[in-house]
């Protein structure tokens, strides 16, 4: 029996929505959902955690090599969540290569668990990037460049980029960031492609317009593949949709999974 929107409902009320964060040297959840967390959570009971080789989870993220089996070990991550809070069934956005990824591993393995779903920036199923950022080179300044290719407009976001270069730096530079970080990028025996094709939950794409990071066409292609999926290309936002125009996008979040 197909489930119902009853189903995410937690005892406050309020649909339970699990934020996946994206994949950047030194993020975790708390700075990466910031902008959109507290205008969400008067809609929905959020749920932000670190994700493996992030943030609080960096030590024990070994022995995982290139960006499936990365991806796979996020959903289990996930899964292990879940059960642990008793929650069947929650709605799911996920950011980029990270969390998008992972999104697509979950929504995969355990399609019953996931409502809807929203993901962004093409949610990891672009080409890898030529070289690692910013540990090639680990300073604040390679930090602040960056986190400045998220955004459309450096020149909008330059005090939020520049606290965030010095939080982010320190997170990257902890003990064990910077190997787990270089694995997600390894080419490695990954584990097969995820069939998108038996993805059957609705998703709701999303992409920047000015997207510096992996341009439109990525998600254009993700849509495709996918057999219940919608693309909206967010006018004048950059990679970081949920920073540019972060009334739009939780507005466009909100509206899609209350439908």
């Amino acid at each position: 029996m197909p489930a119902s929107s009853d189903d995410v409902v937690d005892t406050d009320g309020r649909p339970v929505l699990l934020l996946l964060h994206g994949g950047g040297p030194g993020v975790d959840a708390e700075s990466n959902w910031a902008s959109v967390l507290s205008p969400l959570s008067a809609r929905f009971r959020c749920l932000a955690p670190d994700l493996l080789g992030f943030g609080a989870h960096i030590a024990g993220a070994t022995r995982i090599e290139g960006p499936r089996a990365w991806a796979l070990a996020r959903a289990r991550q996930v899964l292990e969540l879940l059960d642990r809070d008793k929650l069947d069934r929650v709605h799911l956005v996920g950011n980029s290569a990270a969390g998008g990824a992972a999104a697509l591993a979950l929504l995969s393995m355990a399609p019953d668990r996931v409502h809807r779903a929203v993901v962004m920036g093409g949610a990891g199923t672009g080409p890898l990037p030529p070289s690692i950022p910013f540990y090639d080179d680990p300073t604040e300044e390679s930090m602040r460049a960056v986190l400045g290719r998220l955004v459309a407009d450096e020149s909008v976001h330059s005090e939020l980029l520049d606290e965030l270069a010095g939080i982010r730096l320190r997170q990257a530079l902890r003990p064990g960031a910077e190997s787990a970080f270089r694995s997600m990028f390894a080419d490695a025996d990954d584990p097969p492609p995820i069939d998108l094709a038996h993805i059957d939950t609705p998703i709701l794409a999303l992409h920047g317009e000015r997207d510096r990071v992996s341009p439109v066409e990525v998600s254009e292609r993700l849509v495709d593949s996918l057999p219940d999926a919608r693309l909206k290309v967010v006018a004048g936002a950059g990679h970081w949709i949920h920073v540019d125009r972060p009334d739009e996008f939780c507005s466009l979040v909100g509206e899609f999974l209350s439908s």
